[in-house]
C-alpha cells in the first residue's frame, strides 16, 4: 500500500471539508446573511469565529478518529457503529439535506452562467451535472485531487476579493463592527450554522483512510474548522460594510461584485464559484456512492461503474426540480428545519457516545502508533 503523505493525513480532510461546505455554506453569501449578519455585524463575527469554528473542529476531530478507529469510511458503516439500529434516521435526513443543497447548487449554477455569460439557464445546470458525473465516475483519487486543488484556487480568489473590497469600503466595515451591534442570540446563530454544515462530514470520511494514528485523526479534525472557515470569514468581512442593505440581497456575492465594478474579476470569481458548486455536489454524491459500494462489497461484488455517474445525475435532476422554490426560501426553511435534527442524531451522539466508544475501543493503527 502506498504511504500517505503528511498533506493527506493532516490537511486534505480539512480542504475536502471546506470544499463540500462552501456551496451550501457560503458560496452565494446568502447563508452568511441568514445565520450571521442577521445577528448584527459584531454578533455575526463572534458567532462565526468563537462558536461555529470551535464546533466544527471538535466534531471533525471526534468524527475522524471514530471513522479511523472503527474503519467506518462511509456514512452507513459510521452511523451503524454510532447509532446502532437507529442509523437509518441519519440517512433519511442526509438525503433531505443533499437534495436541498443540490437544489441550491442547481439554481446557482444556472444563474451564474445565465447572468454572467448570457447563456441559457439550463446550460449551467447541465454543465454542472456533466462535471459532477465525470468526477464521481473517476473515483476517490481524482476527487481528492480536484477538491484540494480547487480549494487553493478558491483561497487565492477570496483573498483578492477581500483586499479589493476592503480597499473600496473597508472603512464602512470597520465602523459597522465598531458599533458593537449584536443580537443576544448570536451564540445560537453560530450553533445553527455549525450544525447543518456538519451534516456533510460523511462526504469527507473517505479521506480518513489516510490516517494512521489517533494523533493524526484528531489533529486533522482540529485543523478542519479553521481551514473551512477562513474563506467564509473573508467573505463576511466584505459584506459587513454593506450592512444592513445587503440583508435583502438574494445573492450577496453578485451584489458586492457589482459594487467593486470590475467585469474581468466578476467573470473570474463566477467561474471559480461555479467550480465550488461542482466541488460540493461531487463530495455529497460521492458519499452516497461510497455507501452503495459498501453494500456491494459486503456481498462480495463490485459496484457497477455506470452506477456512480447514474446516481449523480439522478440526484442532480431531483435537486434541479426543487430549485424552483427559490434560494432564500430553501436556505431559510430547509436548512433551518434540518439543523436541529442533525444536532440530535449526529453532533450530540458523536461528542458523547462516540467519544465514550473511542475511549473504550482499542484504536486501529496502520503503520503508526496510537
Amino acid at each position: 500500500m502506498k504511504q500517505s503523505t503528511v498533506f493527506q493525513r493532516y490537511l486534505l480532510p480539512g480542504f475536502v471539508f471546506q470544499s463540500v461546505v462552501i456551496a451550501g455554506g457560503y458560496g452565494t453569501g446568502r447563508e452568511l446573511v441568514e445565520f450571521f449578519l442577521t445577528q448584527g455585524p459584531l454578533g455575526g463575527l463572534l458567532a462565526m469565529l468563537l462558536v461555529s469554528t470551535a464546533i466544527w473542529s471538535a466534531v471533525c476531530a471526534c468524527s475522524f478518529e471514530f471513522a479511523r478507529a472503527f474503519r467506518a469510511y462511509d456514512y452507513r458503516s459510521f452511523f451503524k457503529e454510532l447509532l446502532g439500529w437507529a442509523w437509518p434516521s441519519f440517512e433519511i435526513c442526509y438525503f433531505a439535506l443533499v437534495l436541498i443543497i443540490l437544489a441550491v447548487i442547481a439554481a446557482a449554477a444556472g444563474s451564474i452562467l445565465s447572468e454572467t455569460f448570457a447563456l441559457h439557464y439550463a446550460v449551467g445546470v447541465i454543465g454542472m451535472m456533466a462535471a459532477v458525473g465525470y468526477l464521481v465516475f473517476r473515483g476517490s483519487g481524482t476527487i481528492e485531487k480536484f477538491l484540494a486543488g480547487w480549494s487553493f484556487l478558491l483561497y487565492g480568489i477570496y483573498v483578492v476579493f477581500f483586499v479589493w473590497a476592503f480597499a473600496k469600503f473597508g472603512d464602512d466595515a470597520i465602523s459597522a463592527l465598531a458599533s458593537g451591534e449584536r443580537s443576544a442570540s448570536w451564540p445560537l446563530g453560530g450553533i445553527r450554522y455549525a450544525a447543518y454544515n456538519l451534516a456533510v462530514i460523511p462526504a469527507v470520511l473517505f479521506c480518513t483512510r489516510h490516517m494512521q494514528s489517533r494523533k493524526e485523526a484528531v489533529t486533522a479534525g482540529l485543523l478542519a474548522g479553521p481551514i473551512a472557515i477562513v474563506p467564509g470569514f473573508l467573505f463576511y468581512m466584505t459584506m459587513v460594510g454593506q450592512y444592513p442593505t445587503i440583508l435583502e440581497s438574494t445573492v450577496p456575492a453578485n451584489y458586492l461584485l457589482e459594487l467593486i465594478g470590475s467585469r474581468w474579476f466578476q467573470l473570474v470569481f463566477q467561474i471559480v464559484l461555479f467550480g465550488t458548486l461542482v466541488e460540493t455536489g461531487t463530495g455529497l454524491i460521492h458519499a452516497v456512492n461510497e455507501r452503495i459500494a459498501k453494500v456491494y462489497e459486503e456481498k462480495g461484488a463490485s459496484m457497477p461503474e455506470f452506477l456512480r455517474p447514474a446516481t449523480a445525475i439522478a440526484l442532480l435532476i431531483i435537486g434541479a426540480l426543487l430549485a424552483q422554490f427559490g434560494l432564500i426560501g430553501l436556505i431559510a426553511r430547509g436548512y433551518g428545519t434540518l439543523t436541529w435534527i442533525f444536532l440530535v442524531i449526529f453532533v450530540i451522539p458523536v461528542l458523547t457516545w462516540g467519544v465514550w466508544k473511542i475511549r473504550n475501543q482499542r484504536g486501529v493503527t496502520v503503520g503508526g502508533e496510537e
